[in-house]
């Protein structure tokens, strides 16, 4: 059975180097970049399982810049992106994952957490990319596409909300807390406010406003949110 392969975009070789060492005992195959360029012929060349992205790269466009890139490409935006910063407050946290990162991790770290990582986002990757489309009421999500629609109509939205929404539609009819929806979506080796998810459950009601599926993410006083097509009475 062939390893996994794990690309690593990483501008400091004696970093590469260690990464390497790490994947390669826990059964992974390497590929490696020194920048955005050719991290993105890596990718096209080999479609890796995984990719481990330094947020600061050399030349024009960051590691930011890249993840953006590949979450809007239909192409490629199923594979999943883990940061490597040594930026660690919240703020550069949320907008990592903001731009589609699936986890993230702050420099220095361990190699052990490292491999725990990788496997944690590669098994949430393959549970989501293995479902079937999903409709509830007017609304459809379609995880082979990563396309969100209502009565036909696509609805622009962002990765992070797109995680988001995919998890409740899997999952409707229960309540999560914010906690458990930060596990759950995010992982729960991400350090970020629970008050991220209210910042995040808004931005998904707005994107489904104009189609009239905004009321589908009800809130659950005293506990979170959840999905559900019955319509609540006061």
């Amino acid at each position: 059975m062939q390893s996994e392969q794990i690309l690593i975009v990483e501008d400091e070789l004696a970093i590469r180097e260690m990464v390497v060492m790490t994947l390669e005992s826990a059964g992974f195959e390497s590929l490696q970049a020194a920048d955005v360029l050719e991290a993105h012929q890596q990718v096209v060349d080999h479609r890796p399982a995984l990719i481990l992205l330094d947020w600061m790269l050399p030349g024009d466009k960051s590691g930011i810049d890249f993840c953006r890139m590949l979450k809007g490409d239909e192409l490629l935006r199923e594979i999943p992106v883990i940061m490597l910063t040594a930026k660690g407050d919240e703020d550069n946290k949320v907008h990592g994952l903001d731009a589609g990162a699936d986890d993230y991790m702050t420099k220095p770290f361990s190699t052990r957490e490292l491999i725990s990582r990788i496997k944690a986002v590669l098994r949430r990757s393959s549970a989501l990319s293995s479902e079937m489309p999903i409709t509830i009421g007017a609304l459809s999500l379609d995880n082979k596409s990563q396309r969100v629609s209502a009565d036909g109509q696509l609805i622009d939205i962002g990765p992070t909300e797109y995680r988001l929404l995919a998890f409740f539609m899997s999952h409707p009819e229960r309540a999560y807390t914010r906690t458990q929806l930060l596990d759950q979506v995010w992982g729960g080796n991400v350090y970020i406010e629970d008050r991220t998810i209210d910042v995040h459950i808004r931005r998904l009601r707005q994107l489904l406003r104009p189609y009239g599926c905004d009321t589908l993410i009800q809130t659950v006083r005293g506990t979170g949110y959840r999905l559900s097509s019955l319509i609540e009475t006061k």
